[in-house]
């Protein structure tokens, strides 16, 4: 534990030095407290709370941003200690390599818990000093959204983190983790979109659309946090959509909790075999 301890903070201060953990902060706090006071204009409509309209909005930001944050992170983690030179020297040490990729993860995880919860926090701040304190469901309803905003965080981590495993070249891990982003935060929807549209009702049952969903830890994510809570599900219009496809929580987070989990165990099987 000590030494897991030693290389997760390695990692974070890496991540102070390089201003990763500031800049990351500084972002998700300008975008959440402009969703903040920005959106909150349809609340009179669908009787929701100004905290509930920050949690659909920011819900809807974190599927496209947090992946990318998680991957950027990720990527070069061991092919760019490859390349530098330092993986040798850190594995020279009293280090077991499966302790060096689940340090890495643990430090990676621990700036984007820091990041998450001071920055959307700040809207949450924000929120209660504008509107007053929220009712119990819509702080449920943000308290979700912090936690699973960090699971899809560790999700797409774990997934940089394999990346950065299987290749040689840190140029290599940027372009894959890039592809992989596009897949899971865009292309995936477009592509169930389109199938939906082909398909017209005729074969695509609820059981079978909640299967392609609960595959991609980004609409994963999505269903968690929209599908919930009432308020949540009628202003963000997935009411319907809930009706049909709900999955239980524990199920949910379960998934989440698989997409960490496959990724970190192949990413340390794979270094395990890896040459430095």
């Amino acid at each position: 534990m000590r030494i897991l301890r030693v290389l997760a903070g390695r990692e974070l201060r890496d991540g102070l030095r390089n201003r990763w953990v500031l800049a990351v902060t500084l972002l998700l706090a300008a975008l959440a407290l402009a969703l903040a006071f920005v959106g909150s204009a349809p609340v009179g409509q669908v009787g929701a709370t100004p905290l509930e309209v920050v949690v659909v909005s920011l819900a809807s930001l974190s599927i496209l941003l947090l992946p990318l944050i998680a991957l950027l992170l990720s990527f070069d983690a061991i092919v760019g200690e490859s390349e530098r030179g330092t993986l040798l020297l850190l594995l020279a040490g009293p280090v077991l390599r499966w302790q060096v990729v689940l340090g890495k993860f643990l430090g990676q995880i621990a700036i984007l818990v820091v990041a998450t919860v001071l920055g959307y926090g700040t809207a949450a701040v924000a929120v209660a000093a504008r509107s007053g304190t929220p009712d119990a469901e819509a702080a449920g309803a943000f308290a979700t959204l912090i936690g699973s905003s960090v699971l899809l965080g560790a999700a797409f981590v774990a997934l940089g983190l394999l990346v950065s495993v299987l290749v040689r070249e840190r140029q290599t891990a940027a372009g894959a983790a890039l592809g992989l982003w596009l897949v899971f935060a865009v292309i995936y929807d477009l592509a169930l979109l389109g199938l939906l549209v082909a398909d017209a009702g005729r074969h695509m049952t609820p059981g079978l659309l909640e299967a392609l969903l609960l595959v991609n830890p980004a609409d994963t994510f999505r269903l968690l946090n929209l599908t919930g809570f009432a308020g949540v599900q009628a202003l963000s219009g997935m009411a319907g959509l809930a009706g049909e496809v709900s999955p239980s929580i524990p199920v949910m987070v379960s998934v989440l909790l698989a997409w960490t989990a496959l990724p970190l165990i192949g990413a340390t099987l794979v270094f395990a075999r890896r040459e430095p």
